[in-house]
């Protein structure tokens, strides 16, 4: 039985296969192609959605698939194996004195998944993980090992970046990454009010900029991240204060607040604002992949979608509104980032510059009609979802949202008409047929 991290998921695959070449990769494929068993790549099991559910079918684990193949260091440009993770990542690139431009906030992603999904951070002038990919190696459905680019099979290039999962087994990855840099951290609580008074500037002034609105309190946890210039000293979080804030405040203290909500439903919304005025400013600087990266060890359930930058203010006006008339309180923030218009085929970006709101209920408290009303508003405004996180769209809807979805489609159809890479989820998103 196999589950994801937040348990929103599950499937029994038919076997398990764990390659450790390229060749026990397409043989994989091969021999599952030839039984009839359709093939899915588990990943970290990081998504809520069941993207990469394998029931019934091959799954593949790549855990042993995993270290970088090739890096120049003058180009910046490094090929890793698909089964690494972004912690493994980061690790080896911080030994090559080379970085990844701009993550996420989590790292047990495979660096395959993450982009397969859309997985992005935040920044006005940078993209999603995705825009850092210069090529990929794909095991296609009749075992064929292809390299993508934008000069080799450009289409599936397109296509494959933010590839869903459904055109092969990502076999490499090759990134353009950079001479490893530190971030100077800016994070303290201040009046939601003066946040949204503010917003344009705090999105166009860092490079880095989100924040979490708490939705029974007044005010904001705000994130500012810059850059370091490469020689300047750094001033990290000591080794106990980085476990007072980081494992007491944000997980054990957290975990405690949530099971009480969870046991004691009239506390969640005094929980919550007593959440949002206990946070403390911190101010430090440290190698950029541990200032992006934040563990979370409280399991919850997400919907997060895409929306037109300047539709941000409006859609949290709505969700404002929507919270109050809940007949189940929120117990968990949302997280709010920006990101740069990119030329990503099934991007959530894609042509346009996005606002990124994420929603989280915490795990076992009801969310559903939260998640549904949160759909409605940002259906106003052409909202995609996140392909990693909940939501109820289909390819009807979808097609309407991607200007380039029927051409994915059919690259897929030359890639693999058979369809042994689907499974159900990517039959509601990308259709059955």
């Amino acid at each position: 039985m196999w589950t994801n991290w937040a348990r929103t998921a599950t499937a029994t695959p038919a076997s398990i296969a764990r390659p450790g070449s390229l060749g026990e990769i397409a043989e994989t494929v091969t021999d599952s192609a030839r039984a009839g068993r359709r093939v899915k790549v588990m990943g970290s099991g990081h998504s809520f959605t069941s993207i990469a559910s394998a029931d019934q079918a091959t799954a593949v684990d790549l855990s042993g698939w995993t270290g970088i193949e090739s890096a120049d260091r003058d180009s910046g440009l490094v090929t890793v194996r698909g089964g690494t993770t972004i912690k493994q990542l980061n690790a080896a690139l911080d030994r090559l004195g080379l970085a990844m431009t701009n993550l996420g906030d989590i790292d047990a992603q495979t660096i395959s998944g993450a982009i397969s999904t859309g997985t992005h951070g935040t920044g006005a002038k940078l993209g999603g993980i995705a825009t850092q990919v210069t090529a990929l190696e794909l095991v296609l459905a009749d075992g064929a090992v292809v390299r993508c680019s934008a000069d080799e099979h450009p289409e599936l290039f397109h296509a494959g970046r933010v590839g869903l999962g459904a055109l092969g087994v990502i076999a490499s990855v090759t990134l353009r990454c950079e001479p490893a840099f530190a971030l100077v951290a800016d994070e303290r609580p201040e009046p939601l009010e003066q946040v949204l008074e503010q917003l344009d500037d705090l999105i166009t002034g860092h490079d880095h900029m989100e924040f979490y609105w708490f939705p029974y309190g007044r005010k904001a946890l705000v994130k500012r991240n810059n850059r370091l210039p490469l020689d300047a000293p750094t001033r990290p979080l000591s080794p106990a204060r980085r476990y007072f804030e980081y494992t007491v405040m944000e997980n054990v203290a957290l975990q405690a607040t949530c099971s009480l909500g969870k046991t004691v439903p009239k506390l969640v919304k005094p929980l919550n604002r007593l959440a949002s005025t206990v946070l403390s400013p911190r101010n430090y600087s440290d190698a950029s992949h541990r200032v992006f990266v934040t563990s979370r060890n409280v399991r919850f359930v997400e919907s997060e979608y895409a929306v037109p930058r300047e539709s941000l203010a409006d859609v949290l006006h709505e969700l404002r509104a929507l919270v109050p008339t809940l007949a189940d309180p929120v117990m968990l923030p949302v997280e709010i980032r920006v990101a740069a218009a990119d030329d990503i085929w099934l991007s959530t970006a894609y042509q346009r510059d996005s606002a990124y709101f994420a929603i989280h209920q915490y795990l076992g408290l009801p969310y559903r009609d939260y998640f549904a009303g949160f759909e409605k508003i940002v259906a106003q405004v052409g909202g995609r979802p996140h392909w990693g996180k909940m939501h109820s769209l289909d390819s009807t809807v979808l097609r309407e949202r991607y200007p380039h979805f029927d051409d994915f489609r059919r690259v897929r159809a030359d890639v693999d008409p058979g369809r042994l890479f689907t499974n159900a989820y990517l039959d509601q998103v990308l259709g059955s047929s």
